[in-house]
């Protein structure tokens, strides 16, 4: 009893905009998973399901291509940019939303876009017609770097497909996803890791850099199409590259936040005895839970303002939080029962983030529905003021809105 009144007066402080200590959410995760849960209105995440669900389907153009990024302060002048891993994204999510609420509009975004990344981004590698990767072209991303296919672009590029594919059957031929796999797997080396980009300019596959989130989304876009097509080598491809992570990052103290290793976990693990299995399975999971631990510990223990309560960063950035909701809400779907107090920490982490997002939402005007990169403005004394974040705080780009999209719909899905 004397637990769930703590539990309550939290709740009420929580109202009334109070920050929360080290100590309070120590206390909390003593309370039941249901009970942590307990304080999102079921209503409000809906309509703010609906509103970022609407925003993304405005943006997207009579050509498939999405209205990237505004600016809510008019005086901000935006330069043309475009990237189309976060056009992939988008369409992935928007797939979702249909899937939980079907509907011509959302159909109808989901085929433009969905041609668009096909006609514009996908093509053959040099010398290589049997693969299909998903392209950066300078003329398109307007960011200044050569023609290059990224290994995150591909992986991501080839979820988004297989998603619309659920919702609408014979979208993209099966031969078609088949060629952007085996791009996965020309890009993996034999420990399991991955080039992280094919530039033609610098002879081919190229590892100079390396991106945290490739590995993931290449990973998840593996899984899924093993769904699609039963061939072992999808999934064993995908095994190996979670497997690499996971020795990678055994004895660290700390691991990055990778979300996207926690999503193509949990894809996986239903599936990861039928392939060689790299690592055992007890370790795939003790990776994840480091990943988990690492987001929790990272999270402010205290704000400095109640709209920033529940962020994972004392900045009040929107999707370092939504991206940290998905992956923890996808590792909630395997995290054995022996780890109850993990999952309570996770679910009132969650919970405190999610009403964090819902504030954030834009909720009237022309961009309803929109989140921004960041809830508020920082005071000139807050310890990361800069002039440039305040300037971006008011920015809303299609994967600020994807991200807390996709998040709202997951913990929508979940029942605790």
């Amino acid at each position: 009893m004397l637990i769930i009144m703590k539990y309550r007066f939290l709740i009420i402080a929580l109202t009334l905009g109070l920050c929360v200590t080290a100590c309070v959410h120590t206390s909390i995760v003593w309370a039941s998973e249901k009970e942590a849960a307990a304080f999102i209105e079921q209503k409000q995440l809906n309509e703010s399901i609906h509103a970022a669900a609407d925003y993304l389907i405005r943006q997207c153009r009579e050509n498939g291509k999405f209205r990237y990024r505004i600016n809510l302060n008019k005086a901000v002048k935006l330069k043309p940019r475009y990237n189309l891993l976060r056009h992939a994204g988008t369409i992935y999510a928007l797939a979702s939303y249909d899937q939980a609420y079907t509907g011509e509009l959302t159909r109808s975004v989901l085929k433009r876009s969905t041609q668009f990344l096909k006609k514009t981004a996908i093509g053959s590698v040099p010398g290589r017609d049997d693969l299909l990767a998903v392209w950066s072209h300078p003329d398109i991303n307007l960011g200044g770097k050569p023609l290059q296919a990224k290994l995150g672009g591909t992986g991501i590029g080839l979820v988004a497909l297989l998603s619309v594919e659920k919702r609408i059957p014979g979208t993209t031929p099966l031969e078609y996803l088949r060629q952007m796999g085996e791009f996965l797997i020309y890009m993996q080396k034999k420990d399991g890791s991955f080039y992280s980009k094919y530039i033609p300019q610098k002879g081919g596959r190229d590892d100079s850099w390396t991106s945290l989130y490739y590995p993931g989304e290449a990973a998840l876009g593996l899984v899924m199409l093993y769904e699609r097509d039963p061939a072992i080598k999808w999934l064993q491809a995908a095994a190996d590259g979670i497997a690499f992570l996971a020795k990678k990052r055994a004895e660290a103290d700390a691991v990055e936040a990778d979300h996207w290793a926690l999503l193509a976990t949990a894809r996986m693990l239903p599936l990861y005895d039928r392939c060689r299995q790299p690592i055992p399975r007890q370790s795939v999971i003790k990776h994840a839970v480091q990943i988990c631990e690492s987001m929790l510990k990272d999270k402010p223990a205290n704000y400095d303002s109640w709209l920033r309560n529940g962020s994972f960063t004392a900045d009040g950035r929107t999707t370092p939080t939504a991206i940290r909701l998905e992956g923890l809400l996808g590792a909630l779907g395997f995290l054995p029962v022996e780890r109850s107090y993990l999952r309570r920490q996770i679910i009132f982490a969650i919970s405190e983030g999610m009403q964090f997002l819902l504030r954030s939402q834009i909720q009237s005007g022309e961009h309803t529905g929109g989140i921004p990169r960041a809830i508020q403005k920082l005071p000139k004394d807050h310890p990361q003021w800069k002039r440039s974040f305040n300037r971006r705080a008011t920015e809303v780009r299609i994967d600020y809105v994807q991200h807390a999209l996709s998040a709202m719909l997951a913990y929508e899905r979940m029942s605790f």
